[in-house]
């Protein structure tokens, strides 16, 4: 398990911070295959899944729902036949939080 995965999440605030660009390098290597986007001015962080079939994407989608509901934190989440791709952001701050690395590490182990 990294260590970031094993961060506990903290409430977001609507008033909280975003993550510092030395904050962002930190966290990503951590989680290296996630790519930051940008989407209507908003820091994101994505990846992409590949699966063999349409079942093995539904139930890793189910797993993801799983710790996001733990969490009380909720990404975006678009399956389809052998992929699912996972975003990561911080609605009420518009940008990305600590707890969206956290959750993508999390993310990453669910698919080992």
């Amino acid at each position: 398990m990294s260590q970031l995965s094993e961060l506990q999440c903290e409430a977001c605030r609507v008033d909280a911070p975003t993550v510092t660009d030395d904050e962002i390098a930190e966290y990503r290597q951590q989680v290296p295959e996630w790519q930051i986007v940008e989407r209507d001015g908003i820091m994101q962080l994505e990846r992409t899944f590949t699966f063999k079939d349409f079942v093995q994407a539904l139930d890793f989608t189910i797993r993801v729902g799983e710790i996001a509901e733990r969490a009380d934190h909720h990404p975006a989440i678009l399956t389809e036949y052998g992929k699912v791709t996972v975003t990561w952001w911080s609605h009420k701050i518009k940008g990305l939080h600590r707890n969206d690395f956290i959750l993508a590490a999390r993310t990453d182990e669910v698919a080992k």
